[in-house]
């Protein structure tokens, strides 16, 4: 899993004329982002979208009435309770988007991935105070979201812990955020499904109702869609039997009770791997687990994850 809170600073480079907003990103947070997987051009789009809807074509007028432009400090934002942390360097890339020309410099001070202790101090700023503040609740409601996702998966990680079975996400998520909320999945330990329609196959009931039968959509995805994974969703134990003979590799078990995913297992003898889904609580996530599944589908890590209280405090001068 990546690590891209480092302790470094997140210091500006200049850049030539016509570079775009991207290429002048500090060389330090691009490579974060990169090395967790998010585009820093798209992240750095969806960053500059969510600014301008909080400041409406304008400028944060409580701020400015109440900071003077030059006015410098520090600021920290602390976790106010215990999780795990996802999102510090997008929560970067908000505070270096609103201060420039000025860029404040940003330190974290833990990683992503890591867990954080009530009072802990996550990512300290410094430079002009009136940005920080300007940027302070967008940065917020990214850093939030993202670390109730993570904190969320690894609570369902760990009830599964040494069952040999992985906590898997859905395609359940808001729009424009995918790509940030499957990274706070992985923060969390848990394991993408797919990013898009287009990079893997899930055979669902629809399909199979259009094509005829499990075999038949199976074929025609396989025959369509060469080299791409290919899964097939199954309603019942029959339906199973005939994707394992279809040949299929990935089975994605629909609502089965517990007996009948340990049914499952017995039919697909290691032929397919196994992916609980539907009905799944975190109550029960163990006994699915110990059925000897693959994997446990859970779309709630990211469309009912409830965000991590985390705050920014200014830090008093001396």
């Amino acid at each position: 899993m990546a690590e891209p809170g480092t302790g470094r600073s997140a210091d500006s480079s200049p850049a030539g004329p016509g570079a775009s907003a991207a290429a002048r990103l500090p060389a330090g947070l691009a490579a974060r982002l990169g090395a967790a997987g998010l585009d820093p051009a798209a992240t750095l789009g969806l960053v500059r979208s969510a600014l301008a809807e909080d400041l409406a074509g304008g400028v944060d007028v409580t701020t400015r009435a109440t900071i003077p432009p030059a006015a410098r400090g520090r600021a920290d934002l602390v976790a106010r309770t215990r999780g795990v942390v996802a999102g510090i360097p997008v929560a970067e890339l908000v505070l270096w988007a609103v201060s420039q020309p000025d860029p404040v410099r940003s330190v974290a001070l833990t990683d992503d991935g890591d867990a954080a202790a009530a009072g802990q101090s996550l990512l300290s700023v410094a430079g002009r105070i009136e940005p920080i503040l300007t940027a302070e609740r967008t940065a917020l409601n990214l850093l939030c979201h993202l670390s109730g996702i993570a904190t969320l998966t690894r609570s369902w990680v760990d009830a599964v812990a040494g069952t040999g079975a992985q906590i898997r996400d859905t395609r359940k998520t808001l729009p424009g955020l995918r790509a940030l909320e499957k990274y706070a999945v992985r923060c969390g330990g848990g394991v993408n499904h797919r990013m898009s329609l287009a990079d893997a196959a899930l055979i669902k009931d629809n399909h199979v109702a259009a094509a005829g039968s499990v075999a038949a959509a199976f074929a025609a995805v396989t025959a369509s869609a060469t080299g791409l994974p290919v899964e097939v969703e199954c309603d019942t134990l029959a339906q199973v039997a005939e994707a394992v003979a279809a040949g299929a590799e990935l089975i994605l078990l629909d609502n089965f009770a517990i007996p009948q995913l340990a049914e499952a297992v017995r039919l697909a003898a290691g032929r397919a791997r196994l992916e609980a889904s539907g009905g799944l609580t975190l109550a029960s996530a163990r006994a699915v687990a110990e059925t000897g599944v693959d994997y446990l589908a859970v779309g709630a890590l990211t469309h009912s994850a409830a965000a991590l209280d985390i705050g920014l405090d200014l830090v008093p001068a001396g």
